[in-house]
């Protein structure tokens, strides 16, 4: 279908594009975004505090250099959504299936929250900091997380299958099962007092309380 947009005939798709807005430099506070839906478009450089976006469609939706802080984004959809230098900060965010999101320029942090049951798979996330943060069986088989740091952080449960950790750092992290043999891990780093987590399979029984 088209319309006539100042005397032009504009394909609907086109004008529906055309719509879609395009947000700088604002702050959102304690807003529930499931009740009031937020605009659909183009973030930069925005704030949200205190927001409620569970099961929230976020789907096409591209957020650039913004900050999630406190909010709930759990379940969230987001099929071709942009995430590029974004910061999440002690949000929850269960179920969130970040390998349906635009890959172009795909950056962001995590600091402080909850991902548990998440999904990386296939993602490439390298350079990806995930700092004292809940990652209980969040899926990152086939992920490329090269240069990722995991500081402080819980992996009980999550899985790492022909997932690229060269270079990254996991010291300060905990309940991690990670299989040299199905992994890359050169030059990763880890500590001595997790180093079950690497051996587990090979049956044998390390000492913890030296």
């Amino acid at each position: 279908m088209k319309k006539i947009v100042a005397g032009k005939l504009i394909p609907e798709k086109l004008l529906q594009h055309m719509k879609e807005a395009y947000i700088v430099d604002q702050n959102f506070e304690n807003t529930d975004f499931t009740q009031f839906p937020l605009e659909k478009g183009e973030y930069e450089n925005c704030a949200f505090r205190n927001c409620n976006f569970e099961y929230a469609g976020l789907s096409a939706f591209s957020f650039t250099d913004c900050e999630f802080i406190g909010c709930n984004l759990s379940m969230a959809k987001l099929i071709k959504t942009a995430f590029r230098e974004v910061i999440f900060k002690e949000c929850k965010m269960f179920g969130l299936q970040f390998n349906d999101c635009n890959e172009f320029g795909l950056s962001f942090t995590f600091d402080g929250c909850s991902l548990n049951n998440s999904v990386f798979y296939q993602t490439s996330v390298k350079k990806t900091v995930f700092k004292n943060s809940r990652l209980i069986e969040v899926d990152f088989a086939e992920c490329d997380l090269s240069n990722a740091v995991f500081s402080h952080c819980d992996l009980s449960g999550a899985v790492f299958d022909n997932t690229n950790l060269e270079k990254a750092d996991l010291r300060t992290s905990v309940n991690y099962s990670i299989d040299p043999a199905l992994n890359k891990l050169k030059k990763a780093r880890f500590s001595l007092s997790e180093v079950y987590g690497l051996l587990y399979k090979l049956d044998i029984e390390i000492d913890r309380t030296n």
